[in-house]
């Protein structure tokens, strides 16, 4: 299924090419918000900032750091992929200098950026092969870059203890290989964004079904590198649930692993190599569990006395197994900052105050979406729901890629916003929800978090994924920003983190670990797995030359 390299090649142009999102912002200019007068009154009233933009500096002002890599070192990748796939721009190489959060945009307020020390395009696999041999013998670490939208510092450039560092972009392997339509299998390359991948299924009646918030710019290879979770996967399942196979470079030699679904033939090596985050390998396909476009959907919204109350509801659907393709949950304070509606955050719901609201949607054939509607609202409404109708539901679907693009305009008025989420069993979500709300809050109204008066903070909470024995819990974060916002937030995140594993919960559901959740790994997969993690590593890069300082302890 997984074809060779031969039939991999990328169809992109064999140049560098630049990344879809902006240097140090969210998505593209064009799509860049502006705050309307109720999310400002909001941010004022409870943060006490003052909502004066402040000016962004612009990429031809910023001094990146020199490369490291010589004229020598360009030659011979020159030779391996060609000149016109080989820069040492210094905006080339700034455009992948990490991923998105808000630490990552803080830090490209400054004048003075690191950078990987070249950008590196291939074109074939038998490329990326020779590149990492060239790397392992040169002493040069490498970052797989796709979209650019991790945000716990899985792309940051860290060279480790090499010389240097290149990115190694995946754009041109951009190509739709194969379509088994009898038996739902694509084969997408690594560098196809998530709208591409449907572009490219949907030409044939067929639809992946992955969307989450980061769907406009992130890849096939980065979904899989990271264990992504999309917003309907309460239908479809996560990302590593649709994957059959796939091909990973590494500097031992190539694995080529599937496509067959479900197998005895010893530990699952594909799951070793889901959410290795280019650790271990460079992934350069993916064969995927596909499904034909659904005809109809439906949208239903329902509000909840509480929080703890809703909960309860959307675990009864999970556990009864009716169906929905979108099942989410925000708490009291989400719910009143109207934070699932981007269009009208700060606007007050009568329908839904001093409530929670969940979202529900349901996609198939119009019998199908139907019956599942009706089995999911029969058991909503035995646990004390109400039917709001369509609209609110309506409403986050139509905003529910904006929000990032609202955190930039928070940022240039002194206001942070930043997110995290974690999972737990359905017997410990009330209580992890207050405890990392709890810490959240707590860390951030200290004086010493960079505000003589510490910082008010909005922390708001839904149910972001479901499953019969537990949900994952994802968290907003809204505050003043202090005097030195990096330390600011670093030391809010490490409070939150250490409540997450003091509950036993995971420290990542969906953003991977990177190397902000790196510190938090061996409580949660104990000192055997940190042993058999560091075994597979030394087996497939004994140099050390993938994504160094990168999920292993």
């Amino acid at each position: 299924m997984i074809a060779p390299p031969s039939a991999a090649r990328a169809h992109g142009s064999a140049r560098i090419g630049l990344p879809p999102m902006q240097w140090n912002a969210w998505g593209v200019a064009e799509e860049a918000t502006t705050l309307s007068p109720a999310i400002l009154d909001l941010v004022r009233s409870a943060l006490g900032v003052s909502g004066d933009p402040r000016p962004a500096a612009a990429i031809d002002e910023v001094t990146v750091a020199s490369t490291r890599v010589t004229d020598d070192d360009r030659a011979a990748l020159a030779d391996i992929v060609g000149s016109g796939c080989v820069s040492v721009d210094p905006q080339d190489r700034l455009r992948r200098a990490g991923g998105k959060s808000t630490p990552d945009l803080l830090r490209r307020t400054a004048t003075e950026q690191d950078a990987p020390d070249a950008v590196v395009a291939p074109g074939t696999e038998d490329e990326i092969a020779a590149i990492l041999a060239w790397c392992a013998d040169a002493g040069v670490a490498v970052v797989a870059f796709g979209g650019g939208t991790g945000v716990v510092g899985g792309l940051d450039p860290d060279a480790g203890r090499h010389r240097a560092v290149i990115s190694l972009d995946l754009h041109r392997f951009d190509s739709l290989i194969d379509l088994d339509t009898t038996s739902g299998i694509a084969v997408l390359g690594a560098g196809v964004s998530g709208p591409r991948a449907e572009e490219l299924l949907t030409e044939h009646g067929f639809s992946l079904g992955h969307f989450p918030q980061s769907f406009e710019f992130a890849t096939i290879g980065g979904f899989a590198a990271t264990r992504s979770s999309g917003q309907d996967s309460a239908g479809y399942g996560r990302f590593d649930d649709m994957v059959v196979g796939l091909t990973a470079i590494t500097p031992r030699g190539t694995l080529r692993l599937g496509p067959v679904a479900k197998s005895a033939a010893g530990p699952d090596l594909r799951q070793m190599v889901l959410g290795s985050e280019g650790t271990l390998g460079i992934i350069t396909a993916v064969a995927l569990r596909v499904h034909p476009t659904p005809p109809h959907a439906v949208n239903e919204a329902w509000h909840f006395a509480s929080f703890a109350e809703g909960a309860a509801a959307v675990r009864a659907v999970v556990q009864r197994g009716t169906g929905p393709t979108v099942l989410r949950l925000s708490d009291e304070v989400e719910t009143g900052v109207n934070l699932a509606s981007p269009g009208a955050i700060g606007v007050s719901d009568d329908a839904v105050a001093g409530g929670v609201l969940a979202i529900t949607r349901f996609e198939g054939d119009e019998s199908l979406c139907a019956a599942r509607r009706d089995l999911t609202a029969e058991t909503l409404l035995a646990a004390g729901g109400t039917s709001l109708g369509a609209a609110p539901a309506d409403a986050w679907e139509h905003g529910r890629f904006r929000a990032p693009y609202l955190r930039d305009a928070l940022l240039a008025i002194g206001v942070g916003c930043e997110t995290l989420e974690t999972a737990t069993t359905w017997a410990k979500v009330p209580a992890l929800r207050d405890a990392v709300v709890a810490a959240l809050t707590t860390a951030l109204s200290r004086p010493a978090a960079g505000l003589t008066d510490g910082s008010p903070a909005l922390v708001m909470c839904h149910i972001s994924h479901t499953y019969p024995t537990g949900a994952s819990l994802y968290f907003t974060v809204v505050y003043r920003l202090g005097d030195d916002p990096l330390a600011q937030w670093a030391a809010a995140k490490a409070d939150a983190c250490a409540a997450i594993v003091a509950a036993g919960a995971t420290i990542t559901h969906h953003h991977a670990v990177g190397a902000d959740h790196r510190p938090y790994l061996s409580a949660e997969i104990g000192e055997v797995g940190v042993a058999m993690l560091r075994a597979v590593k030394d087996a497939l890069d004994p140099a050390g030359v993938l994504n160094p300082g990168t999920l292993i302890p």
